[in-house]
């Protein structure tokens, strides 16, 4: 029979992603035939997951395909059936098995959970079939008592399917002995009964120092400690998710290449940065809004949207055109990813309301094309070549849109066979659909050196390796991890 065990946290970014993809390589480094599973996830940073007998493949949360690669598995649709990606402040794009279903509202969705849910258990059935032990991920907090009656993704799951859950507490943002304490106050006693005990996390320097802090938290709530973990350094080498490690992603550093990367509202696939984020003598640096785009950058990278009518709204309303252009005029290069490959363009039309209302925009005006935006989706994992540099590439596709004109003639790679992409005729500006383009490691040291760094091209994937191997090595040393797998049931 599968065992299952659940982390849930006090709140968000408490590093349950990076502690369930540690666990998860634990598991596997112990002989156990592992799967993650995460029932409903917010992020606009999505992978694509093959899905078997079908041309196209299906959405997931990055975090749940990097968490796969941990396992030592293929990531699947069944391990995170229910995404959203927020397009705007009060609605997302659901997709449920990897598949778009519509969007909703804030206030709809709530009203749509029961439905969702058949959907949860169907791909917590399938991803069963197989596996020794399936390590979970909630969303959130169990605390937000005022949607349990409704919650898919902590609590009402974990009772549906009778998965024990480990409570995570963040000691780094302080407050977590009543963080955990005000958790075990408020819940049903119902959810209390799942909770088989915590773990601290994100502690710096001396463990043995919070001794007296464990013994509180067990005082007031009865539950068992797993253990405390250190702050894991090696965590920064993986691949991001959540859009709130940009609000700590802002360098004012000055190393040999500077790459900024302005922080769109609807910031999608951020993670295609993170291999070069990983470059020594690079600096990657998101800019938030207020703040222009520094006239010192060698690179300026517009990154995947997911609404891209208003993001170039938004990137207007900054400044940042004509930041971009000035860079332009010093012979700065410009790459645009996906919805900013759309940006770069004259113009964007929405003539069926994909994103809105909008039926058009005026693009930046850097590449001669123009872009159509349908409701069919692209979504495929696709092997590629680099045609200026001669190297083979791979990545994925997430896209609504088809982009035509005369810059065209001039694409940078091409995408299983088929050219892709446009440039400028100077070559100092492109453009491609291509998500994952900096991962290969050929084509990233041949395109920093053309920027004139000599020093870039690591092994980029067995740098993600060895971090999840050394965040494992912490994880055995400091959990009780014997006690975690004996609470799976």
């Amino acid at each position: 029979m599968t065992r299952a065990l659940m982390l849930q946290g006090t709140g968000s970014d408490v590093g349950k992603t990076v502690l369930v993809a540690g666990l998860c390589r634990v598991a596997r480094n112990r002989g156990l035939s592992v799967r993650p599973f995460k029932p409903q996830n917010m992020s606009n940073n999505a992978a694509v997951a093959d899905i078997p007998g079908e041309a196209m493949g299906g959405e997931i949360g990055r975090a749940q395909w990097l968490q796969a690669l941990a396992c030592g598995v293929p990531p699947s649709v069944h391990m995170n059936p229910v995404l959203l990606k927020p397009q705007s402040d009060v609605g997302a794009q659901v997709v449920v098995q990897g598949k778009m279903r519509g969007e909703a509202q804030a206030r709809d969705y709530q009203t749509r959970k029961a439905e969702l849910m058949d959907a949860v258990m169907d791909s917590w059935t399938r991803l069963k079939d197989g596996a020794d032990l399936i390590i979970v991920e909630g969303a959130g907090s169990p605390a937000e008592i005022n949607l349990r009656d409704r919650d898919i993704a902590n609590m009402g799951f974990a009772t549906k399917a009778d998965v024990p859950v480990v409570l995570v507490g963040d000691i780094d943002r302080g407050g977590v002995i009543a963080a955990v304490a005000g958790t075990h106050l408020i819940l049903p006693e119902d959810d209390r009964r799942m909770i088989a005990g915590y773990l601290i996390n994100k502690f710096r320097g001396d463990l043995s120092l919070f001794d007296d802090g464990l013994e509180a938290i067990t005082r007031f709530t009865g539950w068992r400690s797993f253990g405390v973990v250190p702050w894991l350094r090696e965590a920064a080498l993986l691949p991001s998710e959540d859009s709130v490690v940009l609000e700590r992603a802002v360098s004012e550093a000055g190393p040999a290449c500077k790459v900024a990367v302005p922080m769109l509202s609807r910031i999608a696939n951020f993670d295609d940065l993170d291999p070069l984020r990983a470059e020594a003598g690079v600096d990657v640096v998101f800019v938030p809004p207020g703040r222009p785009l520094p006239a010192d950058a060698s690179l300026v990278v517009i990154p995947g949207s997911k609404a891209t009518i208003a993001d170039l709204a938004m990137f207007r309303d900054n400044g940042w055109d004509r930041d971009l252009a000035a860079h332009r005029r010093r012979g700065g290069r410009v790459v645009g990813i996906c919805g900013g490959y759309q940006m770069l363009g004259r113009v964007v039309r929405d003539p069926h309301g994909v994103e809105g209302t909008v039926r058009e925009a005026d693009g930046l005006g850097m590449l001669d094309v123009e872009t159509v935006l349908e409701p069919d989706k692209t979504v495929r994992n696709v092997a590629a070549r680099s045609l200026v540099f001669d190297e083979d590439m791979s990545g994925y596709e997430i896209h609504l849109g088809r982009t035509t004109g005369t810059d065209t003639l001039r694409p940078v790679l091409t995408i299983d066979g088929v050219p892709d992409g446009a440039s400028s005729p100077d070559g100092r500006v492109w453009g491609t659909y291509l998500h994952g383009a900096f991962g290969a490691d050929g084509f990233r040291r041949r395109f920093l050196a053309d920027l004139g760094l000599a020093t870039g091209g690591g092994n980029y994937r067995q740098g993600v390796e060895t971090a999840l191997d050394a965040i494992a090595e912490h994880l055995e040393r400091h959990l009780d991890v014997d006690a975690l797998l004996a609470a799976a049931r």
